[in-house]
């Protein structure tokens, strides 16, 4: 499975109140709630592959 495929998973199974929750701050960027992590994922952009690096560094997918 990949990470795309894990935070898809992940994030299908969040309650609706927690995807307005910060996830990732990247310095370049500031901080990702999950829904703003769920639209770059999903356009498959090149923000999306450092925020999908982010989350496996830090084991939330």
């Amino acid at each position: 499975m990949t990470d795309s495929e894990r935070f898809l998973k992940i994030y299908a199974n969040l309650p609706v109140n927690l995807r307005n929750e910060i996830i990732v701050v990247l310095p370049d960027v500031g901080p990702m709630t999950w829904n703003i992590a769920y639209l770059e994922i999903s356009n498959d952009t090149k923000l999306s592959k450092k925020i999908l690096e982010k989350l496996s560094n830090f084991k939330i997918i």
